[in-house]
């Protein structure tokens, strides 16, 4: 039985590890040659095929939310809230992590199984014996992708979790479209939206960076491929957990400045 230090141990190696990973990320991606074609393939690849999953997520959680929330403000008498109250919930905490969530599950586990099969049948080994450089091509297009992809599923999964608020909303309260997001956008601030953009390319930078670590270190055999793609959510999951608090301690000392 592997003892608790064991465990311990292993983790701070493996940060260690991810951190010189990090580094050589920063030190590959300004260097030539830049691997255009790659790039937005993968942007297509990571996005493009991300949109039916984060748009029904982001529905199904505009729903939810609404339906859970009305009975309570209605017993206050304070129904007319509901759509300020859930534009900042959305846009503020609720649009970003999920999303981010949904695609750590998505790409995170697909790129560590996709780079954990390619060294698994040698065929990293094969570019770097080639002249290649593996990490340029396959690893730094993934996390640029997931880095400036993030962002924009993110909005489009708030509009689609906005709309299906609005549906509730307009079934149960007879609230026409322009007055329930003309309240949405009188509750939100430059101060909402702004930092929780800028989160969603931190979070998106650590589900390329694990995802790439992951793959990129993959064991040999079968069963590491497998192990690869499910550490690889895992791990990314409790780093945007992490990532989430930091950002918004750091949005509430803003805040009281």
């Amino acid at each position: 039985m592997i003892s608790i230090g064991s465990r311990i141990r292993a983790f701070l190696l493996e940060i260690g590890e991810l951190s010189v990973f990090a580094g050589r990320f920063f030190k590959e991606v300004f260097k030539r040659p830049f691997e255009y074609n790659e790039f937005l393939r993968q942007c297509y690849h990571m996005g493009n095929k991300s949109f039916v999953l984060v748009g029904l997520t982001g529905f199904i959680i505009g729903l939810v939310l609404t339906l859970q929330t009305r009975p309570t403000l209605a017993e206050f008498g304070a129904v007319s809230w509901m759509p300020s109250m859930v534009g900042i919930s959305i846009v503020r905490e609720i649009g970003p992590m999920i999303t981010a969530l949904v695609c750590a599950g998505r790409i995170g586990s697909g790129i560590g199984a996709e780079l954990g099969s390619m060294r698994v049948t040698e065929q990293i080994d094969a570019m770097e014996v080639s002249g290649t450089n593996p990490f340029k091509f396959l690893v730094v297009t993934r996390i640029l992708a997931v880095t400036l992809t993030l962002p924009l599923l993110v909005i489009y999964g708030d509009a689609i979790a906005l709309y299906g608020s609005y549906l509730i909303e307009n079934v149960k309260g007879n609230v026409s479209f322009q007055l329930y997001f003309n309240q949405v956008f009188n509750a939100l601030k430059f101060g909402d939206i702004l930092p929780a953009t800028i989160k969603t390319f931190f979070f998106g930078f650590a589900i390329g960076l694990v995802g790439c670590f992951k793959g990129y270190y993959c064991k040999k055999g079968t069963a590491g491929v497998g192990k690869a793609a499910n550490s690889a959510v895992v791990f990314t999951s409790i780093l945007l957990f992490i990532l989430d608090f930091i950002a918004v301690f750091v949005a509430d000392i803003f805040y009281e400045l």
